[in-house]
């Protein structure tokens, strides 16, 4: 079952994105973003493609045609780096028209295919259900949106994002354990694996971390020990 709010907040979400994309001078699209190797461009075209392949394998639930989200990762990766070549006002109206599909195609799933395991790429252990494509995507478009390296950091995330994002980043399978994460703006906490040392931040910079960008700046940990750099998402 998907949660109104949280389809709400990825509705906002995405405009503030768009409004971000549509901000862009030409120029800009073919500068770096935060994410090593990939321009602005790049982010932009794998954004696009994250709602095009969500919305098909969504399509692939109602009609009760398992459907992948990507045919194979480096089909997805080929697809992107080809995109990013696009001229950018192309790139721009392909991502408007592609946060349309998904809407649509999410709002066209019926309530009893909410729990439908839906596969990141055919034949892939990585899986997801048709009702977690919501809180995923607004972790897509958030994220994404300060990698674009545009006025837009972490800081200016809304507090329960900052919260949605470490409960998903340790709650993922492979994710980091022995440690506590303790976000000091919301007074929360969250023990991985048997616990250990306390990584204390704000949510935000603690999902930032969690992601694999920076290396915890912001954060101080209760042992003193400087930490490691997590793997990307």
């Amino acid at each position: 079952m998907v949660e109104q709010p949280v389809v709400d907040v990825l509705h906002d979400a995405t405009q503030r994105l768009v409004r971000a994309v549509d901000g862009l001078v030409p120029e800009a699209w073919r500068g770096p973003s935060l994410l090593p190797g990939w321009t602005r461009a790049h982010v932009v075209a794998h954004l696009v493609l994250n709602a095009e392949g969500l919305a098909g394998a969504l399509a692939g639930v109602v009609a009760n045609r398992p459907t992948p989200m990507y045919a194979s990762q480096e089909a997805r990766d080929a697809d992107i780096e080809e995109l990013a070549g696009h001229a950018p006002g192309d790139l721009r109206d392909r991502l408007l028209a592609s946060t349309t599909l998904f809407a649509d195609a999410l709002a066209a799933v019926p309530h009893d295919r909410w729990a439908t395991t839906i596969e990141r790429t055919a034949g892939s252990d990585r899986t997801f259900t048709a009702g977690g494509s919501v809180g995923m995507r607004w972790r897509e478009v958030e994220i994404h949106h300060v990698d674009l390296a545009s006025d837009y950091t972490r800081a200016d995330w809304p507090r329960d994002f900052g919260v949605h994002l470490v409960e998903a980043m340790t709650t993922r399978p492979g994710g980091p354990r022995g440690l506590v994460a303790l976000a000091t703006d919301v007074d929360r906490s969250w023990t991985l694996g048997d616990g250990g040392p306390v990584v204390s931040g704000s949510a935000a910079d603690l999902g930032w971390w969690l992601t694999g960008r920076g290396n915890g700046e912001g954060l101080t940990t209760s042992d003193g020990i400087e930490l490691p750099r997590m793997g990307a998402l």
